[in-house]
């Protein structure tokens, strides 16, 4: 994805994360990256600076819960839903499904109208 396509992606960052949570129930760093790549078929490429922000503000609005786990010697983080932010899943999703519905019939063209 074009860096000028970055602007959409940072809208959208919560409810991939919620998304992709609320499927999985519990994943680290590095396998939601990948996660969003192979959906996308590379199309959209997480960084982590991009994601770990996002990471900690959920943890905060009290989205998210975190746990560490050893993994050959080194500590992995882990996050998973809380009840709330399984609800919050649900209504981001809802709410970005109704949008990219409003923006398909922006981008249609209309029957009947003239351009210019």
């Amino acid at each position: 994805m074009e860096a000028s396509n970055n602007e959409f992606l940072r809208g959208t960052l919560k409810t991939i994360v919620l998304k992709l949570l609320a499927e999985r129930g519990r994943m680290y760093g590095y396998e939601i990256t990948q996660s969003v790549k192979d959906r996308t078929n590379g199309e959209i490429m997480l960084t982590f600076g991009a994601l770990y922000p996002v990471l900690h503000k959920l943890e905060q609005e009290g989205f998210l819960l975190t746990e560490s786990v050893e993994v050959d010697g080194r500590l992995r983080k882990y996050y998973s839903l809380t009840p709330s932010g399984s609800a919050s899943a649900v209504q981001k999703v809802s709410e970005f499904e109704r949008f990219v519905e409003a923006m398909q019939s922006l981008l249609q063209p209309q029957q009947g109208l003239s351009v210019g």
